[in-house]
């Protein structure tokens, strides 16, 4: 008898297998129980019916608990009105461990500190299992859209000796007889990268130390980080629209059944389609002042006002050409005006703030070693990354995409922890 996974009992409709999983739910009618079963990569409902099975099989109904780990045998068939589609008719039930205390997760409400408390165990649910999944497809995308598209990947560090991203969000560790950081990101290494192979990207976790807790904030997070040698600030905004693009479509071809069991409205998905909007923080800033906000001219977004912003529009909105005092120290400046960087933001629709943060580099060696020490910031840690302008200089653009507010965004997901297996904020450091 061959083992299977739910995932793949088309390919064994009236044959007899067996599966390997968990007890989800039971129910009983008359003479005949339902298991539910889960293995992972689905649910299947079990169908248990005297005569058919043997006598201990059948007598497990009050005795199994949810949780418990169990081999299942049985003939698979076709059922539209089961799970997935198909159900097992049940011919034995084999336990391999039998709980003996109740679940602490059951389907009676649970407060948000006690489910992250049980993060272990409230993985295992439904809907978290097909957040997961979701972000499983929209990491596969992601590698798949650079892999495929001429990147080399060039793992950037965790130990970095410098700031990225400036000083007061940097998690200080010590490192032997001297001071390093957690990195913010791993843009600076990229920009090497991109010298050395022309397209880099890097994947991994960063950390902010911002003392932050709304929902759109984790301490640890994952970025993926393209650069691109001979990319200035217009065809960076191309690259960054055809991988969101990218990644929707991908997620509507594969994660049909986990956006409906997270009652997603695909169909605002379904709208994501480049080119964007593209429009200049000038032009934000009008907008927010049109629809009423008190938005200060030269600051950052916030919340609110990017909240303000993306209900002007259907797709992400990509906001360009930012003050320079706001971004960080080696931002590119116009040519047109000097007062303005050439970053960009791209901000998500129905209010999930940015998921996307870049823009084109500062690519004379004069200019930015004079930015670095206008930012306060010492130079002898940086001289590796001015010799990347001392050397073969070009114009190089790159950005950084924020997985855990993708993945919210697409899930329709009202708090970013949801989004992480594991998630770190202010207030929690386990499980």
């Amino acid at each position: 008898m061959k083992t299977v996974t739910i995932n793949r009992l088309n390919k064994y409709v009236d044959k007899e297998v067996e599966i390997k999983g968990w007890v989800y739910n039971r129910r009983s009618v008359g003479k005949i129980w339902f298991l539910i079963l889960r293995d992972g990569t689905g649910l299947l409902q079990c169908v248990v019916v005297d005569g058919e099975c043997d006598k201990n099989t059948f007598n497990l109904e009050q005795e199994l608990n949810q949780e418990d780990s169990v081999i299942v045998k049985g003939k698979v068939k076709k059922e539209p009105r089961a799970i997935g589609g198909y159900e097992l008719g049940v011919s034995e039930v084999c336990v391999i461990n039998h709980t003996t205390e109740e679940y602490p997760i059951s389907k009676k409400d649970h407060g948000a500190d006690f489910l992250m408390s049980n993060r272990h165990l409230w993985l295992r649910s439904k809907r978290q299992n097909s957040i997961m999944r979701v972000r499983h497809q929209i990491v596969k995308a992601i590698r798949d859209y650079f892999d495929d598209n001429g990147f080399t990947l060039i793992d950037s560090p965790i130990f970095t000796g410098n700031s990225v991203e400036g000083t007061t969000t940097l998690f200080g560790v010590d490192y032997f007889e001297r001071s390093a950081y957690l990195t913010q990101s791993g843009q600076l290494y990229q920009e090497a990268g991109a010298t050395a192979f022309g397209k880099t990207y890097c994947f991994g976790p960063c950390f902010r130390a911002e003392k932050s807790k709304t929902r759109r904030h984790l301490t640890e997070f994952w970025m993926v980080e393209p650069e691109m040698a001979f990319v200035e600030l217009d065809e960076n905004m191309t690259w960054a629209e055809n991988l969101v693009g990218f990644i929707i479509q991908r997620v509507l071809d594969n994660c049909l059944i986990e956006l409906e069991v997270l009652e997603r409205d695909i169909s605002l998905l379904e709208n994501i389609i480049p080119p964007f909007p593209r429009i200049t923080y000038d032009e934000a800033s009008k907008i927010l002042k049109d629809n009423g906000s008190e938005f200060k001219y030269g600051n950052d977004f916030g919340a609110p006002d990017e909240t303000i912003l993306s209900e002007q529009f259907d797709k992400p909105v990509m906001i360009h050409r930012w003050p320079a005092n706001i971004k960080p120290f080696y931002m590119k400046r116009d040519e047109h005006d000097h007062e303005l960087a050439l970053g960009v933001d791209m901000i998500a629709p129905e209010g999930y703030g940015e998921i996307i943060g870049g823009g084109q580099r500062e690519d004379d060696i004069d200019i930015l070693t004079n930015s670095i020490m206008h930012h306060d910031l010492p130079l002898e840690p940086f001289k590796w990354f001015l010799d990347l302008r001392k050397y073969g200089s070009v114009p190089h653009s790159g950005f950084g995409l924020g997985l855990e507010r993708v993945v919210a965004w697409i899930c329709g997901t009202k708090h970013i922890r949801e989004t992480i297996p594991f998630p770190r904020t202010m207030a929690r450091l386990e499980p």
